[in-house]
């Protein structure tokens, strides 16, 4: 080869080595851009979220629009607003309404799911609107944060932090308003409740009342689970005592005995508590006082649910009458206008007649009464199989497999198509871990655990909701997710219509829509597995209360068997058969009533 043509092919050679270099290198910078690209939208779309739950835009500002007039003292401890109104995403929710919140009262907060009770609790609580700044107010809905702090340190630590806060406002107002301020005597009061000298003995009552043990009580909070972190959060606010406040589902990661501990703790309120829970049974027990969420106004009533329930059917009763009544009368008015005809003095009583009608119309007509949506979902009809479909046999587990460590030890145990089985004990014996082995994602250490070859579990936990996109709404993730049995979108809104999720909840994000709202998407999906065994693990979560009597219904209908893990009283004894009480290292039949079962908790409280 001629030496030019050589060097030639040497520089050829050279400049496609570069090449491919470059060319690999720029390979690896997209490659590596696509998914730093990829781990962007994975932060952003976990920001957007948590942006939703909390109610904030993009921006980090409220998603909320409040109005509202204060009509007390600055200086009183009663909270009374005119001109109530609250707009979400655009959705009015409440307008033109009153609240009256008065010191010493408690409040049950009522009303569908997705009427917007969380969001008002939350407008309340960051003063959107107009709540006196010597009123403390506090929400639960969070967990605790986090830390290295036990969770007695946790609860007297910021028991302390709120002593601080006093003495500075205690200064604030004497700079401001003078020492003969009538605000003065509230938070001198509230300084000398807190005691600081009990701070540690008052804290390890309340914790230990939650359910914490002499272990758990000295657990770092960054230790614990979600649930556990929230019964910090409850105990914090529960000794710190807040002159207003507010407690979204408190129950829903307590278990029974909790419950109760927690009904006997609040009935004793001596302060002014708005409370939502979705347990009749609780809100008998604590509320004194409802505020009904419906057709976007607060209505308040006196007494307690059962009271609401009474008063409300007599008025609405009243009301039906008297729109009946005025119809009639409406109805014979016209007639006799329009036969009056042309005689003269038929003609004056016509106009005469037609002026009362106006009249009427003017000071506004008697509305019929708008029921309730009241809807019925049902569980699928399965194949019915013989015993035994489910049986333990001698079961021993652990979760470290050390026998010295045993949540169970000789376990007997089944389940048929007939059971309703509710499953009762304190948190941490094993009522979840139960279900589990039940499911096989947990094998026992001993003994046999015996499943129908045709067997389909179906299973609703407290973690159910985490396979929801919440960046999705409830029509694009069921579709996306059971595309193989439809991708049509009217098929779908019939499947959602079913459990109550309807119109612009089908459509909107997850993450703006209630938890109970969320909870009737997985309800929807459980169904599509036609399961011949439901195991429900704290179903009623988030649900308001008809849908939780419709939730009964469902399973009492259902020709399968189910067992069931709650702190909704209501809810198991209008269902359950059977009722084991795990304790003990087993499971053991209970043979009075699941109220006879919270009568035997309630006497062992201790305050």
């Amino acid at each position: 080869m001629p030496p030019a043509s050589a060097s030639k092919a040497k520089r050829e050679a050279k400049k496609a080595e570069r090449d491919a270099k470059r060319a690999a290198e720029g390979k690896t910078v997209r490659v590596s851009k696509k998914k730093e690209d990829s781990e962007d939208e994975t932060e952003a779309t976990a920001r957007e979220i948590a942006q939703m739950k909390l109610q904030l835009d993009k921006d980090g500002l409220s998603d909320r629009v409040v109005t509202g007039v204060l009509d007390s003292l600055e200086t009183s401890r009663d909270v009374k607003m005119s001109s109530v109104s609250l707009l979400f995403h655009g959705k009015v929710l409440i307008q033109d309404s009153q609240v009256e919140l008065n010191y010493g009262r408690r409040y049950g907060l009522l009303g569908e799911n997705g009427c917007g009770k969380s969001t008002f609790l939350k407008s309340l609580a960051t003063r959107e609107y107009p709540i006196p700044e010597h009123i403390d107010v506090y929400l639960l809905d969070e967990p605790a944060e986090p830390s290295e702090y036990s969770a007695l340190e946790y609860v007297v630590n910021e028991a302390q932090n709120e002593l601080k806060r006093l003495e500075d406002l205690v200064e604030k107002t004497i700079l401001d308003e003078g020492p003969e301020s009538d605000v003065l005597e509230g938070i001198y009061e509230r300084m000398d409740s807190l005691d600081p000298s009990t701070f540690e003995s008052r804290a390890a009552v309340i914790l230990i009342g939650l359910g914490f043990n002499s272990q758990t009580i000295n657990k770092k909070t960054k230790d614990m689970s979600g649930g556990w972190k929230m019964r910090v959060a409850l105990a914090k606010a529960l000794f710190v005592k807040p002159t207003l406040l507010l407690l979204d589902d408190p129950t829903a990661h307590l278990d029974l005995e909790a419950c109760v501990w927690l009904e006997e703790y609040l009935k004793r309120f001596d302060r002014t508590l708005v409370l939502v829970s979705h347990s009749q049974d609780f809100l008998n027990g604590v509320c004194s006082n409802m505020i009904d969420m419906r057709l976007q106004k607060l209505i308040a009533y006196g007494g307690n649910f059962d009271s609401y329930t009474k008063t409300r059917s007599e008025q609405e009763t009243s009301q039906m009458k008297q729109y009946a009544k005025q119809q009639e009368e409406i109805a014979h008015i016209k007639k006799f206008i329009a036969s009056a005809g042309t005689y003269a003095n038929l003609v004056r009583q016509a106009k005469s007649r037609q002026k009362i009608l106006d009249k009427m119309e003017a000071d506004g007509l008697i509305e019929p009464v708008v029921p309730d949506k009241v809807f019925s979902f049902r569980f699928p009809e399965v194949e019915r199989l013989p015993p035994p479909v489910l049986a333990f046999d001698d079961i021993s587990f652990a979760y470290d497999g050390k026998p010295e460590n045993n949540l169970y030890e000789h376990l007997n145990f089944g389940v048929d198509m007939d059971s309703r089985v509710a499953l009762v004990g304190p948190n941490g014996v094993g009522k979840s871990t139960l279900l589990k082995i039940m499911t096989g994602d947990l094998s026992a250490q001993s003994g046999r655990v015996s499943r129908h070859t045709h067997v389909k579990l179906g299973v609703y936990s407290q973690h159910s909701q985490d396979q929801l996109d919440l960046s999705k709404s409830p029509l694009e993730f069921v579709r996306d997710k059971h595309s193989d049995i439809s991708h049509d979108f009217q098929y779908w809104r019939g499947q959602l219509g079913r459990y109550g999720l309807s119109g612009e909840a089908q459509t909107s994000q997850m993450g703006t829509l209630s938890e109970g709202q969320r909870s009737r998407v997985v309800f929807a999906l459980l169904a599509l597995q036609a399961p011949n065994v439901l195991l429900l693990d704290e179903p009623t979560n988030g649900l308001d209360i008809s849908t939780i009597d419709s939730l009964a219904d469902a399973i009492n209908d259902f020709n399968g068997g189910v067992v069931v893990v709650s702190h909704d009283f209501r809810l198991l004894d209008k269902i359950a058969k059977d009722i084991f009480v795990v304790e003990d290292k087993t499971a053991t039949r209970w043979d009075g009533s699941i109220l006879d079962y919270k009568n035997k908790l309630a006497k062992n409280v201790v305050l």
